[in-house]
Protein backbone atom coordinates (compact mmCIF):
# COMPACT_ATOMS: atom_id res chain seq x y z
CA UNK A 1 0.00 0.00 0.00
CA UNK A 2 1.34 3.03 -1.52
CA UNK A 3 1.96 5.86 1.26
CA UNK A 4 1.43 10.24 1.52
CA UNK A 5 2.57 11.73 4.25
CA UNK A 6 0.94 15.06 5.67
CA UNK A 7 2.34 17.80 7.31
CA UNK A 8 0.43 20.69 8.05
CA UNK A 9 2.74 23.83 9.03
CA UNK A 10 2.30 27.44 9.98
CA UNK A 11 5.61 29.13 11.00
CA UNK A 12 7.33 26.27 12.33
CA UNK A 13 11.34 26.97 11.29
CA UNK A 14 12.35 25.50 14.90
CA UNK A 15 10.60 22.28 14.21
CA UNK A 16 10.05 21.58 10.61
CA UNK A 17 13.10 20.26 9.48
CA UNK A 18 13.92 17.64 12.23
CA UNK A 19 10.46 16.28 11.10
CA UNK A 20 10.76 16.31 7.64
CA UNK A 21 14.39 14.46 8.54
CA UNK A 22 12.54 12.02 10.59
CA UNK A 23 10.31 11.02 7.44
CA UNK A 24 12.66 11.14 5.04
CA UNK A 25 15.00 8.54 7.11
CA UNK A 26 12.22 6.20 7.35
CA UNK A 27 12.77 2.05 7.17
CA UNK A 28 10.13 2.35 5.05
CA UNK A 29 9.78 5.92 3.23
CA UNK A 30 6.55 7.32 2.59
CA UNK A 31 5.80 7.83 -1.48
CA UNK A 32 5.06 11.33 -1.12
CA UNK A 33 5.98 13.87 1.41
CA UNK A 34 3.21 16.97 1.68
CA UNK A 35 4.03 20.29 3.31
CA UNK A 36 0.91 22.55 3.59
CA UNK A 37 1.80 25.91 3.74
CA UNK A 38 -0.91 28.09 6.04
CA UNK A 39 0.46 31.59 5.20
CA UNK A 40 3.83 30.42 6.69
CA UNK A 41 5.72 34.48 7.33
CA UNK A 42 8.93 32.54 8.31
CA UNK A 43 11.65 30.11 6.90
CA UNK A 44 9.25 27.26 7.23
CA UNK A 45 8.81 26.83 3.21
CA UNK A 46 12.73 27.78 2.65
CA UNK A 47 13.71 25.21 5.07
CA UNK A 48 11.12 22.28 3.56
CA UNK A 49 12.07 22.79 0.27
CA UNK A 50 15.66 21.78 0.66
CA UNK A 51 14.59 18.27 1.05
CA UNK A 52 14.06 15.97 -1.84
CA UNK A 53 10.78 14.91 -2.52
CA UNK A 54 8.41 17.16 -0.75
CA UNK A 55 5.72 18.86 -1.95
CA UNK A 56 4.93 22.18 -0.85
CA UNK A 57 0.94 22.87 -1.70
CA UNK A 58 -0.55 26.16 -0.51
CA UNK A 59 -3.47 26.85 1.82
CA UNK A 60 -4.23 30.44 2.04
CA UNK A 61 -7.62 29.65 4.29
CA UNK A 62 -5.90 30.28 7.64
CA UNK A 63 -6.73 27.38 9.94
CA UNK A 64 -5.36 24.03 10.92
CA UNK A 65 -9.06 21.97 9.51
CA UNK A 66 -8.66 24.00 6.06
CA UNK A 67 -4.88 23.20 6.08
CA UNK A 68 -5.68 19.75 7.01
CA UNK A 69 -8.52 19.10 3.91
CA UNK A 70 -5.91 20.85 1.28
CA UNK A 71 -3.29 18.39 2.33
CA UNK A 72 -5.44 15.47 2.31
CA UNK A 73 -6.66 16.55 -0.76
CA UNK A 74 -3.69 16.75 -2.12
CA UNK A 75 -2.47 13.03 -1.10
CA UNK A 76 -2.11 10.86 -4.35
CA UNK A 77 -1.79 7.73 -2.40
CA UNK A 78 -4.60 4.88 -0.73
CA UNK A 79 -3.27 5.60 2.85
CA UNK A 80 -2.16 8.91 4.20
CA UNK A 81 -0.48 9.49 7.36
CA UNK A 82 -0.13 12.31 8.74
CA UNK A 83 2.25 14.06 11.79
CA UNK A 84 2.52 17.57 13.01
CA UNK A 85 5.39 19.86 12.29
CA UNK A 86 6.72 19.35 15.69
CA UNK A 87 6.54 15.95 16.02
CA UNK A 88 9.15 13.63 15.22
CA UNK A 89 8.25 9.95 14.58
CA UNK A 90 10.63 6.66 15.09
CA UNK A 91 12.21 5.05 11.99
CA UNK A 92 9.36 2.27 11.97
CA UNK A 93 6.40 4.95 11.82
CA UNK A 94 5.11 4.14 8.81
CA UNK A 95 6.26 0.75 8.79
CA UNK A 96 4.25 0.28 11.81
CA UNK A 97 1.36 1.88 10.28
CA UNK A 98 1.29 -0.37 7.40
CA UNK A 99 1.73 -3.24 8.85
CA UNK A 100 -1.20 -2.48 11.10
CA UNK A 101 -3.69 -1.93 8.59
CA UNK A 102 -2.61 -5.07 6.80
CA UNK A 103 -3.04 -7.34 9.60
CA UNK A 104 -6.23 -5.47 10.12
CA UNK A 105 -7.76 -4.60 6.71
CA UNK A 106 -11.22 -3.70 8.36
CA UNK A 107 -9.88 -0.22 9.72
CA UNK A 108 -10.68 3.05 8.08
CA UNK A 109 -8.15 4.89 10.73
CA UNK A 110 -5.39 4.46 13.37
CA UNK A 111 -3.71 6.58 16.34
CA UNK A 112 -1.30 5.90 18.89
CA UNK A 113 0.18 7.48 21.94
CA UNK A 114 1.96 11.37 21.50
CA UNK A 115 4.58 11.84 23.75
CA UNK A 116 6.03 15.44 24.97
CA UNK A 117 10.05 15.54 23.79
CA UNK A 118 10.94 18.94 25.71
CA UNK A 119 8.15 17.91 28.67
CA UNK A 120 9.96 16.03 31.65
CA UNK A 121 9.07 12.95 32.36
CA UNK A 122 8.17 11.54 28.98
CA UNK A 123 7.51 7.95 30.03
CA UNK A 124 4.47 9.44 31.96
CA UNK A 125 3.40 11.76 28.99
CA UNK A 126 2.90 8.01 27.28
CA UNK A 127 1.04 6.68 29.75
CA UNK A 128 -1.00 10.06 29.93
CA UNK A 129 -1.54 9.53 26.33
CA UNK A 130 -3.00 5.74 26.70
CA UNK A 131 -5.21 7.32 29.42
CA UNK A 132 -6.23 10.37 27.33
CA UNK A 133 -7.54 8.17 24.59
CA UNK A 134 -9.20 5.25 26.67
CA UNK A 135 -10.67 7.83 28.26
CA UNK A 136 -11.94 9.05 24.93
CA UNK A 137 -13.66 5.85 24.04
CA UNK A 138 -15.79 6.22 26.88
CA UNK A 139 -17.14 9.77 26.34
CA UNK A 140 -17.45 8.94 22.67
CA UNK A 141 -17.96 5.41 22.72
CA UNK A 142 -15.35 4.71 19.67
CA UNK A 143 -11.91 5.58 19.18
CA UNK A 144 -10.69 8.87 18.33
CA UNK A 145 -8.01 10.07 16.65
CA UNK A 146 -4.82 12.10 17.82
CA UNK A 147 -3.34 14.65 15.42
CA UNK A 148 0.45 14.45 16.02
CA UNK A 149 0.06 10.71 15.24
CA UNK A 150 -2.71 9.52 12.81
CA UNK A 151 -3.30 7.71 10.00
CA UNK A 152 -6.67 6.91 7.60
CA UNK A 153 -7.67 5.63 3.96
CA UNK A 154 -7.87 7.87 1.25
CA UNK A 155 -11.51 6.21 0.41
CA UNK A 156 -12.50 6.89 3.90
CA UNK A 157 -11.29 10.69 3.52
CA UNK A 158 -13.50 10.84 0.40
CA UNK A 159 -16.41 9.68 1.98
CA UNK A 160 -16.49 12.37 4.94
CA UNK A 161 -14.34 15.44 3.29
CA UNK A 162 -17.77 17.29 3.01
CA UNK A 163 -18.44 16.50 6.34
CA UNK A 164 -16.33 17.24 8.61
CA UNK A 165 -16.68 20.48 10.56
CA UNK A 166 -15.11 23.57 9.29
CA UNK A 167 -14.12 26.19 12.33
CA UNK A 168 -11.53 25.09 14.97
CA UNK A 169 -12.53 26.99 17.68
CA UNK A 170 -15.88 24.89 17.64
CA UNK A 171 -13.95 21.25 17.94
CA UNK A 172 -10.88 19.34 18.08
CA UNK A 173 -10.66 18.85 14.48
CA UNK A 174 -8.76 15.50 15.29
CA UNK A 175 -11.48 14.15 17.57
CA UNK A 176 -14.50 15.23 15.00
CA UNK A 177 -12.72 13.61 11.70
CA UNK A 178 -12.98 10.71 13.87
CA UNK A 179 -16.57 11.07 14.57
CA UNK A 180 -17.47 11.40 11.15
CA UNK A 181 -15.42 8.35 10.61
CA UNK A 182 -17.72 6.57 13.17
CA UNK A 183 -20.69 8.02 11.61
CA UNK A 184 -20.13 6.60 7.99
CA UNK A 185 -19.21 2.72 9.03
CA UNK A 186 -15.27 2.94 9.55
CA UNK A 187 -13.61 1.52 12.71
CA UNK A 188 -10.72 3.42 14.13
CA UNK A 189 -8.07 1.67 15.74
CA UNK A 190 -5.70 2.74 18.45
CA UNK A 191 -2.06 1.00 19.35
CA UNK A 192 0.40 1.41 22.03
CA UNK A 193 3.45 0.56 19.86
CA UNK A 194 2.66 3.70 17.43
CA UNK A 195 4.36 6.18 19.67
CA UNK A 196 5.25 9.59 17.98
CA UNK A 197 7.39 12.46 20.13
CA UNK A 198 6.30 15.85 19.84
CA UNK A 199 6.68 19.03 21.64
CA UNK A 200 5.00 20.11 24.71
CA UNK A 201 5.17 23.85 24.19
CA UNK A 202 1.18 24.50 24.72
CA UNK A 203 1.43 22.80 28.14
CA UNK A 204 4.82 24.68 28.95
CA UNK A 205 3.71 28.18 27.95
CA UNK A 206 0.24 28.25 28.47
CA UNK A 207 -0.91 25.07 31.39
CA UNK A 208 -4.10 26.83 31.32
CA UNK A 209 -5.55 26.89 27.92
CA UNK A 210 -4.14 22.98 28.20
CA UNK A 211 -5.66 21.85 30.78
CA UNK A 212 -8.78 24.25 30.74
CA UNK A 213 -9.59 24.78 27.21
CA UNK A 214 -8.39 21.69 25.68
CA UNK A 215 -11.05 19.35 28.21
CA UNK A 216 -13.91 22.24 27.64
CA UNK A 217 -13.36 21.55 23.79
CA UNK A 218 -13.51 18.09 23.68
CA UNK A 219 -17.18 18.57 25.59
CA UNK A 220 -18.14 20.68 22.63
CA UNK A 221 -17.41 18.13 20.07
CA UNK A 222 -19.03 15.63 21.73
CA UNK A 223 -21.98 18.03 21.99
CA UNK A 224 -21.91 18.70 18.59
CA UNK A 225 -22.58 15.30 17.63
CA UNK A 226 -25.43 13.97 19.73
Amino acid sequence: MKVSAVIIAYNEEKYIGQCLEALETQEEKPDEIIVVDNNCTDRTVEIAEKFDGVRIVKEEKQGMIYARNKGFDSAKYPLIVRCDSDTRVPKNWVKTIKRHFEEHPELSALSGPVRFFDVPKTGFTEFLANVYNDGALIVYQHRILDGPNLALKKEIWEKVRNKVCLIDKDVHEDADLAVHIHKEGGKIGYFRDIVVDSSGRRLLHNPTSFLLEYPWKHIKTRLRHL
